[in-house]
């Protein structure tokens, strides 16, 4: 069911990936292990890929919508395997695992087509970005 448009995708992924660059303090396991630089890397690097992606929100239109998409599912899936990938699951698992499970979801929600509710009639981003 793709019921999240791309307009709320790009700003839970500007959200999401500024939250995660922050869990580790936010929830209190900073150890600068991999507990830590799993989430903070991958939030950055969710920002990063958030502004290449061809989207409203993303100003330089370089990644598909639907290559971002995989790439969001497969940091979820990463984020939340990464505790017993890593062996710090005796320390900390609940945030890794409420949050990839979050971003799994949201990017099976997510409608992968862009501008799909433009106005009808005027020039959209997605017709000048093609």
């Amino acid at each position: 069911m793709k019921i999240i448009p791309t307009r709320v995708h790009g700003v839970l992924d500007y959200l999401v990936g500024a939250f995660l660059v922050l869990t580790p303090w936010v929830f209190g396991f900073w150890r600068n292990g991999a507990e830590s630089w799993v989430p903070i890397s991958l939030g950055a690097a969710a920002i990063v890929y958030s502004l290449l992606t061809n989207y409203e929100l993303g100003p330089v239109k370089l990644l598909s919508m639907r290559t971002h998409l995989w790439l969001d599912l497969a940091s979820g899936v990463f984020l939340t395997l990464s505790p017993w990938i890593f062996g710090f699951s005796d320390y900390v698992y609940v945030p890794h695992v409420v949050l990839g499970l979050m971003e799994i979801a949201v990017s099976i929600m997510t409608d992968p087509n862009p501008y799909a509710n433009a106005a009808r009639g005027h020039a959209t981003a997605h017709s000048r970005a093609h």
